[in-house]
């Protein structure tokens, strides 16, 4: 069953879809939340129902203000509860408290690692409804600033977006391990990604930029810990 908006409304006691902020849809056999994405100001949903795939996890990863999911007891979740919530937090970092339980900066740094990325989920099926992104970096504005692939681009055009961002691509010598591991071809990867997040970074405005921040500063912290151990052993 598909979350309309006409359940939202009624649920959320709403007049449109941006004012609601709380959403209890426990029990109502969803396994489509697509309409999610249609409710910047949500902070809080139940979603105990009979959702068949992380990948609906795809509609939530654009609200800023979600703090606080329940989605335990959906199919799902699957046989393996860490990876479950690792994948979520991974999608969704800004969670305070996923399942009734707490969210830590620690679970966070490490869902980067052992969590997966979800994407749009596919609506073959159905039938119904537009078709789906079948990756977040669909942006038209990204695709004008980048005529081609963005995963050919080369170093010179690399170098040339991330000059025009006014941002400046790190030192090999600042992250000595990553470039001892790197073969030629992984590091291309490496910087045609930074790019594709580089153009990304001019759609959010300055609370999401922060966040951006925040989550940076513990990943480099994760980072250089892990660094500080495979030294000294």
């Amino acid at each position: 069953m598909k979350l309309t908006r006409k359940m939202v409304l009624s649920r959320a006691k709403a007049s449109e879809l941006h004012s609601v902020r709380k959403l209890n849809c426990w029990g109502s056999r969803l396994t489509d939340i697509s309409i999610c994405r249609e409710m910047p100001s949500l902070e809080v949903i139940t979603l105990r129902n009979c959702i068949p795939s992380l990948a609906e996890l795809f509609y939530l990863k654009g609200l800023p203000c979600l703090r606080v999911l329940w989605l335990a007891e959906n199919p799902c979740c699957g046989a393996c509860p860490h990876l479950y919530r690792m994948t979520v937090l991974r999608n969704l970092p800004h969670l305070q408290k996923l399942d009734n339980q707490a969210v830590t900066e620690e679970e966070v740094s490490r869902a980067l690692v052992e969590g997966e990325e979800v994407t749009a989920p596919s609506r073959e099926d159905s039938g119904d409804g537009p078709p789906e992104l079948s990756y977040t970096l669909s942006a038209e504005d990204a695709a004008a600033e980048m005529p081609r692939d963005p995963l050919s681009l080369g170093e010179e055009e690399t170098s040339s977006i991330q000059g025009q961002l006014g941002l400046k691509r790190p030192s090999r010598d600042q992250f000595p391990s990553f470039s001892q591991r790197a073969a030629t071809s992984s590091r291309r990867n490496r910087s045609n990604i930074l790019t594709a997040v580089l153009l990304l970074l001019r759609e959010l405005d300055s609370e999401g930029l922060e966040a951006v921040h925040q989550r940076v500063v513990s990943r480099l912290q994760a980072l250089r810990k892990q660094e500080l151990q495979e030294a000294t052993e």
